[in-house]
């Protein structure tokens, strides 16, 4: 089993919705697949549009997917998420817009990302201790020879290439998008989720996920809203 720490929004939030009805699965209700009526496409390019992100349900990631150390029980780490929740103070990206991150289409912050970034970071490092080490699979699999120097030092000592200074806050809508499908695929994009971009977010709750076997969906087994008023600097371990 892996298990994640990831931004989600409630169930019942209507980006949440609006992400579900795209995706056509909810990360809350299991691995059930419905198709959108009106995905705007055929069912086969809708399906391997979004493959990937369905599997991993709507969510932006924090702590990237791990196994737990040597020692560490399923109810240490959901007493650690709780408590990290009720510690740590919700922040607000002040603007969200849709963007093209490599041949993918991604929710992101438009601007200032300072708080998310700090809460990323937090996240990062207070559950760090639960993580246990990397096999040469594990390791092959993020291909270290295309990452930087940085990134490959971040892989080394965190799990994940991209956090700290490689990190950028992205909620994934789509898989890769041939070249000459990228203007329609963001048209469709900006009409299905106009409601939510040029306004703020509130980062102000986390779920922890989780992966029974390797390739399963991922699911949403714990899910908290941040309740801290400022910084305690406690730590969960």
């Amino acid at each position: 089993m892996r298990y994640a720490v990831y931004f989600a929004p409630p169930q019942d939030d209507p980006l949440t919705r609006a992400a579900v009805a795209w995706l056509g699965r909810d990360a809350f209700a299991g691995p059930l697949m419905t198709p959108p009526a009106d995905a705007g496409m055929a069912l086969p390019e809708w399906e391997v549009l979004t493959a990937d992100p369905r599997r991993y349900g709507f969510h932006a990631t924090l702590k990237a997917p791990f196994t737990l150390a040597d020692g560490l029980s399923l109810p240490a780490l959901e007493a650690g998420f709780e408590r990290f929740c009720r510690t740590t103070a919700p922040v607000v990206i002040p603007r969200l817009t849709l963007a093209q991150l490599g041949p993918f289409f991604a929710l992101v912050p438009d601007g200032d990302s300072q708080g998310v970034d700090g809460l990323c970071a937090a996240v990062v490092e207070a559950f760090e201790p639960f993580r246990a080490a990397l096999s040469p699979d594990d390791v092959a699999r993020r291909k270290p020879e295309r990452l930087t120097e940085r990134q490959r030092a971040h892989l080394d000592t965190w799990g994940y290439p991209y956090v700290f200074d490689e990190f950028r806050f992205h909620m994934t809508l789509t898989g890769p998008v041939a070249a000459d499908d990228q203007p329609r695929i963001r048209d469709r994009l900006t009409e299905r989720f106009s409601a939510f971009i040029n306004r703020p977010l509130p980062v102000a709750h986390l779920g922890l996920s989780v992966e029974l076997q390797r390739g399963a969906p991922f699911m949403i087994a714990q899910h908290a809203a941040l309740r801290g008023a400022a910084e305690t600097g406690e730590t969960i371990a």
